[in-house]
């Protein structure tokens, strides 16, 4: 029980750290489904693995029994858009700031896997994968900020195949084709923490998380899986 205690004090101090990748979520334990940036005023912004923003607000954190929603309450906070008299057309209509941090965007003469895509947070930089680094992930998130992505290739698995590989010195591996149906294409492992999942071999076997943390501080950066 004082571990389960321990884990908003943790995730609060985290947050209070500034400008930087805060989380990584995973949805129904195998898809990926947005990272999430921190800025300096605790909004947190919530974009895809392509660079597009999904939301922002503020984080209420995670509540009993580990538990976390992944609901953003409101931020009601200065938001500003790019006008329509932005002399790139690229950038017209897309979020300009939230709070104190400017956004910025790949013009319109990048590089096509680029373009359009969300370039700085404030001070954090995104880059992407181009066509001739990595075809198979050709305009997935390469990095943000000091945090370098990679994902699987087209080669590997087909469980797990394109999913998320590494996110800074942390790796993540998944259950392959060769595991049970209802486990197949799970995360298993994020850096030294493992998941197990409910199979058909269970009694009451539905595919659902065995042990694992939902919401678990893996090198600084918190995993969400719901």
């Amino acid at each position: 029980m004082k571990s389960l205690l321990l884990f908003p004090v943790i995730f609060l101090s985290f947050i209070a750290s500034g400008q930087q990748l805060s989380q990584v979520m995973i949805s129904g334990g195998t898809t990926l489904t947005a990272f999430s940036v921190i800025t300096s005023q605790k909004v947190l912004i919530r974009i895809s693995a392509e660079g597009k923003i999904i939301e922002w607000g503020t984080d209420p954190g995670i509540g009993r029994y580990n538990y976390y929603t992944g609901q953003f309450q409101p931020y009601l906070g200065r938001v500003e858009y790019y006008g329509p008299s932005e002399y790139d057309s690229i950038l017209r209509g897309k979020v300009k700031a939230i709070g104190t941090s400017t956004l910025t965007y790949y013009g319109s003469s990048e590089n096509e896997a680029k373009k359009g895509k969300l370039r700085s947070i404030g001070s954090l930089q995104l880059d992407y994968f181009l066509d001739f680094e990595n075809k198979d992930n050709k305009g997935k998130l390469k990095s943000i900020g000091y945090a370098a992505l990679d994902y699987y290739s087209s080669f590997d698995n087909e469980s797990f195949r394109n999913k998320l590989k590494t996110v800074g010195n942390t790796t993540l591996s998944w259950y392959s084709s060769f595991d049970d149906k209802l486990v197949k294409g799970k995360i298993k492992t994020i850096g030294t923490f493992n998941y197990t999942w409910y199979s058909s071999h269970d009694i009451n076997g539905y595919g659902g998380l065995k042990s694992g943390l939902p919401a678990q501080n893996v090198n600084g950066v918190f995993y969400i899986i719901r």
